[in-house]
């Protein structure tokens, strides 16, 4: 197989991530015979630095003649800390969601049983968790008309959805749900929102297309409340933007670490791959970042490009990591390994260059060494 893949490094750890992520990528297809051609493109703060534009047209032009976009992360404190500022490195990220029509972000949530321990919740809780956020990315109130008055003591800012757009990403997620537990969570406000009456409206609708699946209904903040209390009793759960940006994040936490969590934008076109977390521009270039979800974010591409055995194999080699305790300072804050260090783990393992018993201490940090 080839394909053409645009990789946006971004800010922050986004490019050390990112890297990683590549080099499995180039071990997966040295290991199965495929060619991967690469275009680097800007975008987010680095993006402003370098041409003054959050998101040149060149990266909008090379992500819609790719195949995928494997992305790393944006922000930066100059403009965290800025709120009056004009160019802003988000600006770049929404407007490609808008570009490339990327109406439907998928979030995975599972746990790992060697880091039960790092969760908030019980770990008879979080046995078994598995679900799948599908949310809405391209309507609602982040797109809708924003106003303020002059003398900035009221602000307004419009939530907006059609028909169309609520269609579009349920029929995704309903589709989802028959190739898993066959069960999907609409999660709205229906009690107090005329948006969210249409969504229900419209996803009840929809479900007498999917007759296999079975649908529920739960307010946002009962659902914020289900996902601490009983993850395990989701299985697809679909929602509007802003919702699905809190419960989404919420969701993150049951893993142990934010760094663990892959996820998908996808629209009519050419996907984006990324880890969920943000830049965390503190730890940039100390080589210390959990690489593991953008790898995993890598294993979708795969996925979506048509190569499901290459992305279990990928899935594989993580677990492998975690169960064998090579894990980025985020997991263990003593016994860590480097950023680095996990990409080259992961690529031995996908060319099948690790023995049947690995002495940890012959790798050494920053590299693997058991080749």
């Amino acid at each position: 197989m080839e394909k053409n893949i645009v990789v946006i490094e971004g800010d922050g750890i986004g490019p050390e991530v990112t890297r990683q992520s590549v080099k499995v990528l180039n071990a997966i297809a040295d290991q199965f015979g495929h060619t991967f051609h690469y275009r680097h493109c800007l975008m987010g703060a680095d993006a402003i630095d370098k041409t003054g534009n959050p998101l040149p047209d060149e990266t909008i032009e090379a992500c819609l003649n790719s195949d995928a976009i494997l992305f790393g992360a944006i922000g930066h404190p100059k403009y965290d800390n800025d709120p009056s500022a004009k160019v802003r490195p988000e600006q770049g990220l929404l407007k490609l969601r808008k570009s490339l029509q990327l109406f439907a972000n998928i979030r995975p949530v599972t746990t790992y049983p060697s880091l039960h321990h790092l969760s908030p919740l019980k770990t008879k809780n979080i046995e078994g968790v598995d679900f799948v956020i599908f949310r809405e990315l391209t309507g609602g109130i982040y797109f809708g008309k924003k106003e303020i008055n002059e003398e900035s003591t009221r602000a307004s800012d419009d939530c907006v959805y059609t028909r169309e757009e609520i269609e579009r990403v349920s029929h995704l997620a309903f589709r989802y749900a028959q190739q898993r537990r066959k069960k999907l969570t609409l999660v709205d406000k229906a009690n107090v929102l005329e948006t969210s009456r249409l969504w229900r409206k419209v996803v009840q609708e929809i479900a007498g297309q999917y007759k296999d699946v079975t649908v529920d209904f739960l307010f946002v903040d009962n659902a914020a409340m289900q996902i601490i209390q009983n993850p395990k009793q989701f299985d697809v759960v679909l929602t509007e933007n802003m919702f699905g940006d809190i419960i989404s994040d919420e969701a993150s936490v049951i893993s142990g670490s934010l760094g663990l969590l892959p996820s998908a934008s996808m629209g009519k076109g050419a996907a984006l791959f990324e880890p969920i977390h943000g830049s965390y521009p503190q730890a940039a270039g100390k080589d210390i970042a959990n690489p593991l979800g953008s790898i995993l974010s890598a294993a979708m591409l795969l996925d979506h490009i048509g190569l499901p055995k290459e992305a279990a194999l990928v899935r594989e080699a993580v677990e492998w990591t975690l169960q064998n305790g090579f894990v980025t300072k985020d997991i263990d804050s003593i016994n860590f390994y480097f950023t680095s260090t996990i990409g080259e783990l992961i690529c031995d393992y996908v060319a099948n260059r690790i023995p049947d018993g690995v002495n940890k201490a012959n790798i050494e940090l920053r590299k693997s060494t058991i080749i």
